[in-house]
C-alpha cells in the first residue's frame, strides 16, 4: 500500500511539474459566480461531513459513562 501511495505521489508531483513547464496564456473569461459556486460547493461538502460524523465528534469533545449505563442496563 505504501508502494502505491508513493507511486501516486510521484506521478502527481511530476504531472504538476510538467503542467507548469508547458503553461500557455488562456484567453478565457471566468464568470464572478463561479468562485461563488466553488464555495457553496466546498461548504458544502464540509456541512455533510460534521453532519455525517456528528456523533464521532461529540463523542471527542463529551465524557460518556456509557461502559458503567451499559452494565446496569443489562443487569436489570
Amino acid at each position: 500500500m505504501a508502494f502505491k501511495l508513493k507511486y501516486f505521489v510521484v506521478t502527481a508531483a511530476l504531472f504538476l511539474g510538467v503542467s507548469f513547464c508547458f503553461e500557455q496564456q488562456a484567453h478565457a473569461y471566468v464568470d464572478p459566480g463561479s468562485s461563488l459556486l466553488i464555495f457553496q460547493s466546498i461548504s458544502a461538502m464540509i456541512t455533510g461531513a460534521l453532519f455525517y460524523f456528528r456523533k464521532r465528534l461529540k463523542s471527542l469533545f463529551t465524557r460518556s459513562s456509557t461502559s458503567s449505563s451499559s452494565t446496569e442496563v443489562s443487569e436489570k
